[in-house]
């Protein structure tokens, strides 16, 4: 499927009808994530009450800012090893997707910690591990953005912005462990649906009640959809900027 949607005539012959049938199929998963997570679950006053609900997007954005910084990674690569250029294209699309989705965590984690935690992130952030790691994924993404748009060639700035995402990938695993295997630098709590090296033992399962589970899951498929549309509008938007570029550079050596 990837080889094939590598040409850029079948990408945007795909991406035509991709990108409203994402946007519905999310918008409707969205949509009823929100309902039963804000309107039908019973609140969990261990979690802060009805303040818990901001989780219902607080974690499906957290599991995706940190999946679209490894697709930017993957991007990076592809494109710093072949040289593909609609890999730096999608690259180039996934990061304010990315950056958004990060900032979004930051504001609904704030809103549940308020309660849960007695203090928001913005007064905990500089001693947290947790909060510390996605601070950091925050700033690589912006940190590629600013690289793009600072070097005076595209290919230049491609080549720094992709050496840029490929280190940064190391930072991605730091944020899952941090909770499971730092909690003495952490106030976040422990990993609930996927826990990785945890020293306490654990219930068996996922540790969540399957009523809150089951939203999130439909919150994070939905995000998933409208985030893939996002950057899938985005690589058209650039595709369609290089190709009126080159007609735009033909025409004028041909005058």
């Amino acid at each position: 499927m990837l080889s094939y949607l590598a040409n850029p005539l079948r990408f945007m012959r795909f991406s035509r009808l991709a990108v409203p049938i994402c946007f519905a199929l999310g918008i409707v998963m969205v949509g009823w994530s929100l309902y039963n997570g804000l309107l039908v679950v019973p609140p969990d006053e261990r979690q802060g009450g009805d303040l818990m609900r901001a989780m219902f997007t607080h974690v499906p954005s957290a599991w995706l800012c940190m999946g679209l910084y490894a697709a930017l990674a993957g991007a990076s690569f592809v494109w710093y090893i072949w040289r593909h250029e609609l890999a730096d294209v999608a690259a180039r699309a996934i990061a304010p997707i990315g950056a958004g989705y990060t900032a979004l965590c930051f504001i609904t984690g704030s809103i549940w910690g308020q309660k849960g935690w007695g203090a928001g992130w913005h007064n905990l952030i500089l001693g947290d591990s947790r909060l510390m790691s996605v601070l950091v994924l925050f700033f690589l993404f912006l940190g590629y953005m600013a690289l793009r748009a600072a070097l005076e060639t595209r290919q230049k700035a491609a080549r720094a912005a992709a050496i840029l995402a490929m280190v940064g990938i190391v930072n991605v695993p730091i944020i899952k462990v941090s909770v499971d295997m730092w909690q003495t630098t952490t106030i976040h709590q422990p990993s609930s649906v996927i826990s990785i090296g945890s020293p306490e033992p654990r219930e068996e399962g996922s540790g969540m009640n399957p009523i809150y589970l089951q939203q999130l899951l439909w919150g994070f498929g939905g995000h998933t959809l409208l985030a893939a549309a996002m950057v899938m509008m985005l690589m058209r938007s650039e595709v369609y900027t290089q190709q009126g570029d080159r007609l735009l550079a033909r025409k004028l050596e041909g005058a």
